[in-house]
């Protein structure tokens, strides 16, 4: 009998809004996951930060069947229990004092933007502004997209909302200089590691100075955790390293391993500025994707997650820096925890087909960095499956026209 020919994914009815790899994911478990033509891929990408607790989780599975047999979805009109356990899991994990709950991380980051200009209005400031960062990546709304740095992505969609402020990252004297004199600003707006723009971390004497700015000149300090939060670096909220906390931090991504989900945790000096009627969503908050974020949190605790991101992703790493720094053609590698990008000194965008090639899933970002995000249940065992996979892959791509 023959075997059947293999499935060559295509999408001719979806929107080609995505350049993707000829590849349809079927199922996966743990830290793999299968296609649809039966071949295994080990999971470096965690559906870029997502699946924090890999493929169908023992633990979370069940809870989430039980919850879609009660009930998935309830509007806003009504109190949904577990968002009250949920807020207040996030506010004892991170100091703060109330939460919003919305469905993705642009609607966190639009949220937070929001809540800065209501902060500024409610000051007296007519137009208020907000600094922003080179290289940062906040989402694709008119908004957020406004406030990205990345003139890539903002082509073709002008003219881009007004009141951002760009400074370059870890130069608290740029920061200052771009702001000086100036009544109009509000707050200070960044991700702590940029995820999109490059793998780049604030580094956390700048995280202090920030803050510290900010106390003094009273605007809000918020910090996009979307990516680098829920415990990727080893912490809850990767600004937690300073010593810090923000006024206002939006989360998305990790927290509900998969099932879509966004929050705004606010500080007391954010906690009251949104009334009834200010800001609303449909999906947000409904009860799949809170029991989802409530079982996420007690897994993660339960599993030492936090501790195993710390441990593995700085096994991983310095198994990546002894094989590859001091190479021509390797610039950096930096990050932390389970968050680690490679920047090579050419684009590299090809990297991703052929390390699918080989089994491993990743991606490139910023055209020439090479971005790490696995589940944070990867062992140290698989942890160097994916060098021994990467490794002759990068090793091959620079011996080419070097």
């Amino acid at each position: 009998m023959n075997a059947a020919a293999p499935v060559a994914p295509s999408s001719p009815h979806v929107m080609n809004t995505y350049g993707r790899l000829p590849i349809a994911l079927s199922h996966g478990k743990g830290c793999r996951v299968w296609d649809v033509n039966g071949k295994q891929y080990l999971d470096a990408l965690a559906g870029i930060a997502v699946n924090t607790l890999g493929h169908g989780h023992p633990k979370l599975v069940p809870a989430l069947q039980d919850q879609v047999a009660k009930m998935m979805h309830s509007c806003n009109y009504y109190h949904v229990p577990d968002q009250e356990r949920l807020a207040q899991m996030l506010v004892e994990r991170s100091g703060l004092t109330n939460v919003f709950f919305c469905s993705t991380g642009l609607e966190a980051n639009e949220a937070t933007l929001k809540l800065a200009r209501k902060f500024g209005h409610g000051k007296g400031i007519e137009r208020p502004e907000i600094v922003v960062y080179e290289k940062a990546f906040h989402g694709r709304s008119i908004a957020t997209l406004s406030a990205t740095g990345n003139p890539k992505v903002q082509a073709g969609f002008g003219p881009l909302v007004e009141g951002f402020i760009r400074v370059p990252v870890n130069d608290i004297e740029a920061l200052r200089k771009a702001t000086e004199g100036n009544p109009n600003v509000v707050a200070v707006f960044f991700e702590t590691i940029q995820g999109e723009g490059g793998v780049n971390p604030m580094r956390a004497q700048y995280l202090q100075d920030v803050r510290a700015l900010c106390d003094e000149r009273d605007w809000l300090l918020m910090i996009d955790e979307v990516q680098c939060g829920m415990g990727r670096t080893g912490k809850w909220f990767a600004h937690q390293w300073a010593g810090i906390k923000p006024d206002v931090m939006p989360l998305a991504k990790g927290l509900g391993s998969g099932v879509p989900i966004g929050a705004v945790v606010a500080g007391p000096k954010a906690a009251n500025i949104f009334a009834p009627g200010n800001h609303g969503t449909t999906f947000g908050g409904n009860p799949l994707s809170m029991r989802a974020g409530v079982e996420t949190i007690r897994i993660m605790e339960e599993d030492g997650l936090l501790e195993n991101a710390a441990t593995v992703g700085a096994h991983l790493r310095g198994v990546l820096e002894k094989a590859l720094l001091g190479r021509p053609g390797v610039k950096e590698i930096r990050g932390q925890g389970l968050m680690i990008g490679i920047e090579l000194t050419k684009p590299c965008g090809m990297i991703t087909q052929r390390a699918a090639d080989a089994g491993l899933l990743l991606s490139v970002t910023a055209d020439s960095v090479i971005r790490l995000v696995p589940p944070l249940i990867m062992t140290t065992g698989e942890a160097d499956e994916v060098a021994a996979i990467l490794l002759p892959i990068i090793e091959q791509f620079l011996s080419e026209n070097p």
